[in-house]
Order: structure tokens, then C-alpha cells, then sequence
């Protein structure tokens, strides 16, 4: 089985390669593609020379050029765009919204944009449905509105 392995070392180089792309995949932190691609290297260098201890190099060598020359650029193109720029549920807030029930301290349905979400008020009160309301913060699921007066909705 050993004299096996030793023969065929390509093939615990192409191993290494899956496992690693397979924990980038999940990780999304772009080290272990980096590394990855290192063993991309010594599966190459397994066909041209028989040395494991010259292969084991070149994964260094590659890893180690990816993750400091390559991984800052590409985690900087990655991350393009002013800081400020909001993403994800972070977008809706301060957006208009319609009610489409009642909206209490305790519940109510809103319509943001397309989307139908539950909603509870900021304060005390209640705002009938069919009012423009503004989405002030978002707990999990639930967008806590504050109602709009109809000149500000309207606006120019």
C-alpha cells in the first residue's frame, strides 16, 4: 500500500487541492484557495520530478507568494465601494413602506419595496393600514416602522 502512495503521489496532491477548494467554499476567506493553489503547484511539479521533498517546496513557495501577494489584492478588489455603502437588510432601512394591516407595538404587515414583512411600531399607538410608514431598524424579521405625515410622504 506505502510503495503504492509513494508511486502515485500525484494523487495525495489532487486530494489535498478538493479538500482545500472545498473549505474555501464554505469559508469564503480566500486562505485556503490560496493554499489550494499551492497544492495545484505540487500536483505539477509531482509530474515532472519524483522528489516529494522538492514538491512539498513548491506548495510552499506557492502558498506562501498567493497569500501575501495575491490574497490582499484580491481581497481588496473584492471589498470595492465607499464603507458606508450599505448591504443587505441594511438597505431598508429608512425606506418607505405601505401598511397592509394595522400596525401595533405588538404586530402588524408591512410592504417594503416587493416584500411583505411582519412590523410593530417604534412608539406607542397605532397606524391603520394603507398609511405610508418609514422603516426606522429591522429585528430579525420584523421592521419597526414609525409613521410618515402625508406632506413628507408625498415630497418633492
Amino acid at each position: 500500500m506505502l510503495d503504492w502512495i509513494v508511486q502515485n503521489v500525484w494523487l495525495l496532491w489532487l486530494v489535498l487541492f478538493l479538500v482545500l477548494a472545498a473549505v474555501e467554499m464554505i469559508t469564503l476567506d480566500l486562505m485556503f484557495l490560496m493554499l489550494s493553489v499551492g497544492a495545484l503547484a505540487a500536483l505539477a511539479a509531482s509530474f515532472v520530478t519524483g522528489s516529494f521533498f522538492i514538491q512539498c517546496i513548491v506548495f510552499c513557495i506557492v502558498a506562501l507568494a498567493m497569500i501575501l501577494f495575491v490574497r490582499p489584492v484580491a481581497l481588496r478588489h473584492l471589498k470595492k465601494g465607499p464603507p458606508e455603502q450599505r448591504s443587505n437588510i441594511d438597505r431598508l432601512i429608512g425606506e418607505m413602506a405601505l401598511t397592509l394591516e394595522p400596525v401595533s407595538a405588538a404586530s402588524g404587515i408591512v410592504k417594503i419595496g416587493g416584500d411583505t414583512w411582519s412590523a410593530r411600531v417604534a412608539s406607542e399607538g397605532e397606524i391603520p393600514a394603507g398609511r405610508k410608514v418609514s422603516v426606522t431598524r429591522i429585528e430579525g424579521a420584523t421592521a419597526i416602522v414609525t409613521a410618515v405625515s402625508d406632506t413628507t410622504a408625498s415630497g418633492p
